[in-house]
């Protein structure tokens, strides 16, 4: 099983592929497989993440991707796991994830 990524996780990850491509379309494309690939992991055992109360709410888990700079933030509240964002980690994380606390 993979875990499903919801249509925001989507479009940034889009924008992060795009953004990369301009300098180096080959580490773009590396970093959509990756993502790709922890998605089936996740999909597999979604308890892998980890939980960061700090910035999300308990039913949200975290996946680091530090050779991109990216973090993936998902639920596996749902049948199958769901990857709520995808976030280059440089960014706030506390203001950009305020809407994941409770």
């Amino acid at each position: 099983m993979t875990a499903i990524l919801t249509r925001r996780a989507r479009r940034e990850l889009a924008a992060a592929v795009r953004s990369i491509a301009r300098d180096n379309p080959d580490t773009a494309d590396r970093l959509r497989e990756t993502v790709m690939a922890v998605a089936r992991l996740i999909g597999s055992n979604p308890a892998l993440g980890t939980h960061r109360p700090g910035l999300a709410g308990p039913r949200y888990r975290f996946w680091s991707i530090p050779r991109y700079r990216y973090l993936l933030v998902y639920t596996d509240a749902t049948e199958p796991p769901r990857i709520v964002r995808v976030v280059h980690t440089p960014r706030d994380l506390p203001s950009v994830l305020s809407e994941l606390l409770p």
